[in-house]
């Protein structure tokens, strides 16, 4: 064959070979995958609850005392009908101790996180696999129809979102296990996924990792509606309560359970975003703002919440910066609870006025990542999603593109 001949037939055989190179799987000694592996953190209610009873005592004859099983506690719709709702609040609620600082289950209840590993119990809330309880299957789909595999190259996270991170210790002794592992079975760094509280738990995982470990084993991290510097809507669950839009729960009802959650008094709104001035919750006898919390509590009958809060609050409040990529997504032009006035406070549901944010985190607080910019050598990229409401945002078009191209770059 003359030399042109084969020169031509080599630059049209790389021409061809090169661009396929680009786009094979990553392949570690055992394993490919198509992209970095992703591990997902879910937020606040984000992911399913199993209980099993040995109580010495019940709330009412309709609860069950004892079980042989564990069953679903979150979220089981059935549990969550009139009269039945009662056993359920009373089995997810926490006992605060006020002079350990730490939580527990009433007494004979067992509450266990399944599937950590797996993304089955944050896909779907409700095993039965309702609509009203699909969460992270979308994302989760897509990654699949993208090449991934569930619990293999693409992963959950599941833990017991009613505590803080500092009750939750053993959960990212475990977190930081499962990212190594899959590192060494793809041989290639993990991008993280969080949404919602999800983020404050990543961020609190990330800040306690070493730069050299961070540089290894993390791609980057994708925040989806994270609440950096809390929500505003915090001060109207803890004050009257609220049923997530939940039509068979009376707010009132499940008050008791959602102050018992130390992360609700976690989320309260933080000085890093909003000035001491601001007034978040009026009623006719005093106004209340950032500075007014421990009075807050007093006066709707909770003072044990306030050393929650004191013990909770210096966790992420610095906000330092992960140290690793950062891309920052967040619903925009969504009405967003901004403050509540009570005529009957606490006991009856407030008028609210609204502000921008996705629906529940507050515009003020989603932009505050925007700080780590230039205060870390990693990139940090801002991407709002107009119009897009807090849970909503997971089923998105855009956002799915947008973690697309953050995984395969296309």
């Amino acid at each position: 064959m003359p030399a042109g001949c084969r020169l031509s037939s080599l630059i049209v055989y790389l021409w061809i070979w090169i661009p396929l190179t680009c786009s094979l799987p990553s392949c570690g000694e055992h394993a490919c995958t198509p992209g970095p592996p992703v591990l997902l953190v879910p937020g606040d209610l984000g992911n399913q609850l199993e209980a099993k009873l040995d109580k010495p005592s019940v709330v009412h004859y309709m609860c069950s005392k004892k079980t042989d099983y564990y069953f679903t506690l979150w979220l089981n719709l059935e549990l969550l009908l009139p009269l039945v709702i009662d056993c359920w609040i009373d089995n997810i609620r926490l006992v605060y101790n006020t002079t350990t600082r730490t939580t527990a289950s009433p007494e004979g209840v067992d509450v266990r996180v399944p599937g950590f590993g797996q993304t089955y119990p944050l896909e779907y809330l409700d095993p039965s696999k309702r609509s009203v309880g699909t969460y992270f299957f979308a994302l989760v789909q897509s990654m699949v129809d993208w090449g991934y595999t569930r619990d293999a190259n693409v992963r959950g996270a599941p833990y017991d979102w009613r505590k803080a991170p500092n009750e939750n210790m053993e959960y990212f002794e475990a977190l930081q296990k499962l990212v190594e592992t899959m590192y060494e079975t793809y041989m290639s760094p993990v991008v993280l996924i969080a949404h919602s509280m999800g983020n404050l738990y990543t961020l609190y995982f990330l800040n306690h990792q070493t730069q050299a470990w961070k540089d290894k084993y993390i791609h980057s991290f994708v925040a989806l509606g994270a609440p950096w510097g809390g929500v505003s809507k915090t001060m109207r669950v803890l004050a009257s309560g609220d049923n997530n839009r939940i039509p068979v729960i009376s707010s009132l009802r499940i008050r008791d359970q959602q102050r018992s959650a130390v992360t609700t008094s976690w989320l309260l709104p933080y000085g890093n975003t909003w000035s001491n001035d601001k007034v978040f919750v009026r009623t006719p006898k005093a106004n209340y703002t950032l500075q007014d919390y421990e009075r807050f509590y007093n006066d709707i009958g909770f003072p044990e919440g306030w050393i929650m809060r004191k013990e909770t609050e210096g966790l992420i409040s610095s906000l330092t910066p992960p140290g690793v990529a950062v891309h920052c997504l967040y619903g925009t032009e969504v009405d967003t609870p901004d403050s509540f006035h009570y005529d009957t406070f606490p006991d009856k549901d407030p008028d609210t006025t609204y502000g921008p944010g996705d629906g529940t985190v507050n515009i003020e607080s989603a932009l505050q990542c925007q700080k780590w910019i230039g205060k870390q050598k990693q990139a940090v990229s801002l991407v709002a999603l107009p119009g897009n409401e807090h849970i909503a945002m997971l089923t998105n078009l855009t956002t799915i593109s947008y973690i697309k191209k953050v995984l395969l770059g296309v």
